[in-house]
């Protein structure tokens, strides 16, 4: 029931002084206009065309004062209460916010709750990338760990003495202890790369002799794989600035991507150089399976592979492309690749002509 208590507390609710400043301010604007009203309707009733449109101006600018005056103390309200509020705004508002009317408040606020949900959500994609990253290197640092484990198991075991199966064994040691090097000396590089750590030695060198030079040595894997290699240049010598090391690295892995996604016989790699304006234009293109257009966003990830079981038979550590992309960026420069599939891929890469 409504008790005493209840009804004093009523009668003794606080009345907002803009709420009754209104109040007054319409009241007295209601009494002049009867005031107004009665001093000339005498002079207007003769003439009731001249007494409308009188009533009809007095109208307008009534409504104009009440609301200058309504919206004047809105305002003025709203920035006290929001001066009063200070205190337990967020800290992404600073003192000039604290003069914003309850409109504009409203809007930082929901600018504010914006950016704070887009922040949400790319950290939300952060931490699921973070747990596949996790959980792709644990995989690639487990397979040649048990790889060594169980090999050393069997020797230790007694196959030590057997003279075949040892040699073989530790060969296959060898190959797992030279695959987790590989791994741990990408990640180093990625990681270097990323801090800022590394320093390009930039120097001046012929990029289509340096292709050359990468395809001399990878010629004999070509031939394992029935695939041959080829360099197209409209010119002998093309000079570019640039990192050579780095460079060379990105050529031999790209190659040697194009190497162990060939999957056909008598397939085709072919390195094409051009010149276009003042930057020299790298192509490595192949004839073999291609990319599903859903795996193109993701090749340059770490550890991301099109056919794991395969890539991981070839001995990649997942990462060449990563690395790739990195010693670009670190010469300004970009990395595209177009692929249809079941027909080939093409990575394409610039460097600045000298």
């Amino acid at each position: 029931m409504f008790g005493k208590t209840d009804f004093f507390a009523l009668l003794t609710m606080k009345i907002y002084r803009l709420t009754f400043l209104a109040a007054l301010f319409l009241t007295a604007s209601m009494l002049l206009l009867v005031f107004v009203f009665d001093e000339v309707k005498s002079e207007y009733l003769s003439t009731s065309g001249a007494f409308f449109i009188g009533l009809f101006i007095s109208t307008f600018f009534l409504i104009i004062i009440n609301y200058l005056v309504v919206d004047f103390l809105f305002n003025y309200y709203g920035k006290r209460q929001i001066q009063k509020i200070s205190t337990i705004l967020p800290e992404e508002f600073g003192e000039e916010d604290h003069q914003l009317n309850l409109q504009e408040l409203g809007k930082r606020f929901s600018d504010l709750n914006l950016r704070n949900t887009t922040e949400i959500d790319t950290m939300k994609e952060m931490e699921t990338y973070r747990k596949e990253y996790i959980g792709n290197i644990s995989h690639e640092l487990k397979t040649p760990l048990f790889t060594i484990q169980g090999y050393l198991e069997t020797l230790t075991e007694g196959a030590i003495e057997n003279m075949a199966i040892r040699d073989k064994y530790l060969d296959r040691i060898d190959k797992s202890v030279e695959r987790l090097l590989t791994i741990v000396k990408d990640l180093d590089m990625i990681n270097q790369f990323e801090s800022d750590q590394i320093t390009l030695n930039k120097s001046r060198f012929d990029i289509n002799l340096l292709i050359r030079e990468m395809i001399d040595l990878l010629d004999l894997e070509a031939q394992k794989k029935d695939t041959k290699i080829l360099l197209q240049t409209a010119s002998s010598q093309i000079f570019v600035n640039a990192d050579k090391q780095k460079i060379s690295q990105v050529l031999m892995n790209l190659i040697t991507n194009a190497l162990n996604y060939a999957n056909r016989e008598k397939a085709t790699v072919t390195v094409k150089t051009t010149v276009q304006n003042s930057k020299v234009v790298v192509a490595v293109e192949d004839n073999g399976m291609g990319i599903k257009a859903e795996s193109l966003p993701r090749i340059f990830e770490r550890f991301y592979r099109i056919e794991s079981s395969r890539n991981r038979n070839d001995g990649g550590s997942g990462l060449g492309l990563a690395i790739v992309k990195h010693i670009l960026e670190a010469h300004n420069e970009t990395i595209t690749v177009e692929s249809v599939y079941l027909e080939g891929t093409k990575f394409s890469f610039s460097l600045p002509k000298v």
